[in-house]
């Protein structure tokens, strides 16, 4: 399995640019006049850090299959969005109601989810993105779970549409809250289902591989420790979180890949494999500083 993140590609729920004008014409008219200074990051590294994480399908199958029921306790309220008056927690915000929509659609939840999507699309907009969500179009897809893959390839593409638009107007800070608000919400569910599930291995060996994410996330945070006190802030978080996880070994074993036919297609396996060390201690540990940063950032 590898690195979880609950649908963070939902949390960004970019989907559906409406194409009703051209691209460049609604930027220009939605352009956010507030601008951040710091160094803009390449949209080839944020991506990469998006390809790692799963389809929203292996979390449904990893959630499921743990045997635990829905949980709205879980999740941000939909009804705190008045309490996000800055760009800053608007962006973490954002990416945390798209985590919890996301898991809304894995337990068929229709009636939370379409909260969700209306606080998403209320600090897209507060955001000046809103041209990027056709909310009627993330409504029929979300509600039917078949729909998940077109979901998550419409997200993944108008996330990237997003990137590219923060990034022309000095907000490439902005992709990195979206990314880190959905990262952390996931983490933060996951580790709650772990919770009353301490005997599931392969949840609590996903917790552990979240230490890789953990790297790349500060890793973006800190190209603006200097120029943005919020994120410098957060970035310090983010410290004490990977002290938690310092403790948790991942041993990588190389082999070789082979060929073989998938579907009448020749396809390259990965036979390498990565083993996870982690106790119940640090699950207890990683569980209460990921519930201490997600408190402040939702407060």
């Amino acid at each position: 399995m590898r690195i979880v993140t609950i649908g963070l590609i939902l949390a960004i729920l970019s989907a559906c640019g409406s194409g009703q004008k051209s691209d460049e014409q609604a930027l220009k008219e939605l352009l956010d006049s507030a601008k951040t200074e710091g160094p803009t990051i390449s949209e080839e590294v944020i991506d990469g850090i998006l390809q790692s994480i799963p389809s929203p399908l292996e979390i449904s199958t990893l959630l499921k299959e743990s045997g635990k029921k829905y949980n709205a306790a879980y999740l941000n309220s939909a009804d705190n969005t008045s309490k996000y008056n800055s760009n800053y927690k608007k962006a973490l915000n954002l990416g945390i109601y798209g985590t919890d929509l996301g898991y809304t659609n894995i337990y068929e939840q229709n009636q939370d989810g379409l909260k969700y999507m209306a606080s998403i699309k209320e600090l897209a907009n507060g955001l000046n993105i809103g041209q990027f969500f056709d909310i009627e179009t993330i409504g029929r897809l979300a509600t039917n779970s078949k729909n998940l893959d077109s979901l998550l390839l419409i997200t993944t593409q108008n996330f990237n549409s997003i990137n590219h638009y923060l990034q022309t107007q000095s907000r490439a800070n902005l992709s990195v809250l979206l990314l880190t608000g959905g990262w952390l919400e996931a983490l933060h569910i996951t580790c709650e289902v772990a919770n009353s599930s301490p005997d599931n291995t392969q949840l609590n060996e996903t917790i552990g591989e979240q230490k890789i994410i953990l790297e790349n996330i500060m890793l973006l945070l800190s190209f603006y420790k200097e120029s943005d006190a919020n994120m410098a802030a957060l970035l310090t978080d983010m410290e004490e979180l990977k002290k938690v996880f310092d403790k948790v070994n991942i041993t990588y074993t190389y082999k070789e890949s082979t060929f073989e036919v998938v579907n009448g297609v020749m396809v390259i396996k990965d036979n390498s494999t990565s083993t996870i060390e982690i106790t119940a201690e640090d699950i207890k540990n990683i569980r209460s500083t990921v519930q201490s940063i997600r408190t402040k950032v939702i407060s």
